[in-house]
């Protein structure tokens, strides 16, 4: 969180500090003015470009955050639903273990209700005993009138004896039956209540988690949209300091045509002025001859070899292909190719491997500002792309209609230069 708030207000200052940028006024008079204009508008464009690519790393590394929080919120969401589960399961559980408890409290029931009877039946026993003076075993065998008397009481006395000991244990087994399942009782219905809370309570701190997660990302949300506007806007400054350094390129194209006529009409005129000033000096007629020669010419072109893999080299290069045709998907350069074809080509020819779309060549190589440009460099454009020349200057495979041709690097916006050599 505090990192995106960080990057939103990095952005509010770039672009706060950008947006003060104007268009230069075109006022210069010669060629060598309007460049000087052009290339202060290209510091200007070079420094929209750098806050452009701060804004767009800023919102790709907002939506990677974002992206991360929305997988905690997932995996959560997987926890809770787990618990969910779980509590389900263990509601469950605690419905099988009531039954068992009724169970337990049924024989709980009968093992007392045993023990009451055994209890009983004792008493009747001592009741008895007491009432026909067998009180004890040895008063019972005292009382024997002669051996064989003596000899059938002590079997009765013996009978007697063990019926009261299996007595006795049957009444002391009931005693800790009916103790056990008491402890059982009790353990099994507070392990149940514990369990019950216990999820209860982990339920709650999983919701509480998954409510934060989701404000944050809402947070993220904004912040991101931020992020995408500003970056937008940015783009919007590079189209129109793309369309005036187009505009100024024409002008000094004009300018430095219009300047040329200039110097070729006063040279003539210098020309003129002396070859009449030799006519009037010599004052006789001079003849001259002319001679023409029509140079030769192959029936079939040729192409210099690629050579060392340097700019103005793969710049070269690629200029002895102007005028073959565009074919699209195409990759040759003598019998047709696309945009991207004609780049992967030329540098193919170096031994070099670049991408073959121009979305690919966006991110490829190393990136440049424009005015750092050199020949060799790739000028990219949406779903175009052309090799540098220097000066302003490009070759392209453009259209069907022109084929491979020369053209201006800002005729349209640049999205990236990138460099391979």
């Amino acid at each position: 969180m505090k990192k995106g708030k960080r990057i939103f207000s990095v952005l509010t200052i770039a672009i706060l500090t950008t947006i003060q940028l104007v268009a230069v006024p075109v006022w210069a008079a010669t060629s060598s003015d309007l460049k000087k204009q052009k290339e202060e508008l290209q510091n200007q464009q070079s420094q929209t470009q750098d806050a452009y690519d701060s804004a767009s790393d800023a919102a790709q590394e907002i939506a990677d955050e974002q992206t991360e929080l929305g997988e905690q919120i997932d995996d959560t969401n997987d926890q809770l639903v787990g618990l969910i589960a779980d509590i389900s399961l263990i509601e469950d559980e605690i419905a099988d273990k009531e039954a068992e408890i009724e169970v337990t409290q049924a024989a709980y029931d009968e093992a007392k209700a045993q023990e009451e009877k055994l209890y009983q039946e004792m008493c009747a026993r001592i009741k008895y005993m007491y009432e026909k003076g067998e009180t004890t075993y040895v008063e019972i065998l005292m009382s024997a009138t002669s051996f064989s008397d003596f000899t059938t009481k002590a079997e009765y006395v013996e009978q007697l004896y063990e019926y009261d000991r299996q007595q006795l244990e049957a009444y002391v087994e009931v005693q800790l039956e009916k103790a056990t399942y008491k402890v059982q009782l009790e353990d099994e219905k507070g392990e149940l209540e514990t369990t019950k809370e216990e999820l209860a309570q982990e339920q709650e701190l999983l919701q509480k988690t998954l409510n934060e997660y989701k404000l944050a990302y809402a947070d993220y949300e904004t912040q991101l949209a931020n992020a995408r506007a500003q970056a937008a806007t940015y783009k919007e400054q590079l189209k129109a300091q793309t369309a005036q350094i187009a505009s100024l390129d024409s002008e000094i194209k004009a300018k430095e045509a219009e300047e040329e006529a200039a110097r070729k009409a006063a040279e003539e005129a210098a020309k003129k002025a002396a070859q009449e000033s030799a006519n009037a000096s010599s004052g006789s007629d001079s003849t001259s001859s002319s001679s023409s020669s029509t140079p030769s010419s192959s029936s079939t072109k040729t192409y210099s070899p690629a050579g060392e893999a340097t700019g103005d080299n793969i710049a070269a290069y690629a200029c002895q292909f102007v005028g073959n045709p565009y074919v699209f998907g195409g990759t040759s350069l003598t019998d047709g190719c696309d945009c991207s074809g004609f780049v992967y080509s030329v540098y193919k020819a170096f031994g070099i491997t670049v991408p073959r779309t121009s979305y690919a060549l966006n991110s490829a190589g190393t990136g440049v500002a424009y005015e750092d440009a050199r020949p060799g460099d790739v000028i990219v454009y949406a779903g175009h792309c052309a090799i540098y020349l220097g000066n302003g200057r490009i070759v392209h495979a453009s259209s069907e209609k022109t084929g491979i041709k020369y053209g201006y690097a800002t005729y349209r916006t640049i999205t990236s230069v990138r460099r391979f050599v």
